[in-house]
């Protein structure tokens, strides 16, 4: 909950704060009523609350397009000033990407969107070009470079539009409702890409209304209602309150804690460790007792690589940039093209080894899902690391 008297986080604590922040909207109702909040560094954090509880209007004062009537931001522990030099310094640190991407996107073409912003920032034109490139390629739009946007779809669009953030090299990247209007696999996809960024040392934030990705995926929760932050902590701790903070929110539990809940009432379960993924909640359902677990074999893609043996088709998967970029080259012969970890992890828990083609800034995630899956289900994967 909030904390008027907590002093602002040292800069080795906190990459982004407020305290008091108030904000409306022409002398209305208040959109934000003092809010007060750390968002530490290297995390993946996901804002959550109902249509108008505040979401967007806040994040756009974490980069300095809206003002506080009252109260202050601060980034890496300095207060952020509003002048044109500051702004443009915090902007190129801090990258916002609008819900709409028709918000956002203004350029022609694909390739003069991405280079937009780095180019009004000063950055040289050979970086400029190795940041679109990259950019690009993150978002699996190399091809469509000289693509008109007006003949992209929406889901173009809002790639086009997070390579445009990515190609600022932020050190956060700021999402407003990035899954709204994808379909499952660009959903994972972007999420894979998160997980990849955060691995690689991005603070990512995130808003959603999907309680299933919020539980799963983040590191911390911070719950807005009404203007008014409710909630910052784990997600377990939120997804805890579902008696009175989650129904004045309306919002329901995840499947899996629901679950969960479901087996320690009817089966005598024990309630924690609480699952945190459907592997999780699985094992911890259906113990398999005595029977041999199973690896995760972890095969590094970094480099372009020659397949000389490919992995059986119905037990192996991708997970990042790289990886997907081999399998759409035709390089990597897989069953799972997203939600692999997730897959591999479940494969390896029922005895079968899983080949996982991942990107090396991915591996130590994947150990830390497994250990997690050990944690909260019993489950032992033994993780294998090969390379070509």
């Amino acid at each position: 909950m909030q904390n008027k008297t907590e002093p602002v986080l040292s800069k080795t604590d906190s990459i982004l704060s407020a305290r008091g922040l108030w904000f409306s909207y022409n002398d209305e109702k208040p959109a934000l009523s003092d809010i007060n909040l750390d968002i530490p560094k290297g995390k993946k954090i996901v804002f959550l609350g109902p249509n108008g509880s505040g979401k967007s209007t806040l994040f756009l004062h974490l980069n300095g397009v809206n003002k506080p009537d009252k109260g202050e931001v601060y980034f890496e522990g300095e207060t952020v000033r509003y002048d044109a030099k500051s702004l443009a310094s915090l902007r190129s640190q801090v990258s916002l990407v609008f819900q709409n991407p028709d918000d956002q996107i203004f350029s022609a073409t694909v390739e003069e969107d991405v280079a937009f912003g780095p180019m009004n920032s000063g950055v040289p034109h050979d970086e400029i070009e190795r940041r679109v490139d990259e950019a690009l390629g993150l978002v699996g739009l190399s091809e469509m470079r000289e693509r008109p946007t007006q003949q992209l779809s929406f889901g173009q669009r809002k790639r086009v539009a997070l390579a445009g953030a990515l190609a600022m090299k932020p050190k956060v990247l700021v999402m407003d409702e990035p899954t709204a209007g994808l379909d499952p696999q660009m959903v994972h996809e972007l999420l894979e890409l998160a997980d990849e960024l955060n691995q690689s040392g991005t603070t990512v934030i995130i808003s959603t209304h999907d309680v299933e990705t919020a539980y799963e995926w983040a590191d911390d929760i911070l719950a807005l209602h009404m203007g008014k932050l409710v909630f910052s902590g784990s997600p377990e701790k939120f997804f805890e309150q579902e008696d009175h903070l989650l129904h004045q929110m309306g919002l329901t539990p995840p499947l899996v804690l629901s679950l969960n809940r479901s087996l320690h009432q009817l089966a005598g379960t024990p309630l924690q460790p609480y699952p945190r993924s459907l592997a999780e909640a699985t094992h911890k359902a259906f113990p398999l007792k005595g029977r041999k677990m199973g690896r995760l074999i972890l095969r590094c893609v970094d480099e372009d690589v020659n397949i000389s043996s490919p992995a059986p088709h119905e037990r192996s998967g991708i997970y990042g940039t790289a990886a997907r970029r081999l399998a759409q080259a035709g390089k990597l012969d897989v069953h799972y093209l997203f939600h692999a970890l997730e897959s591999g992890l479940m494969e390896a828990a029922g005895g079968q080894d899983f080949i996982l083609y991942t990107d090396s800034s991915l591996l130590k995630l994947a150990e830390e899902k497994a250990k997690r899956l050990e944690k909260n289900a019993g489950v032992s994967v033994q993780i294998v690391h090969e390379t070509h």
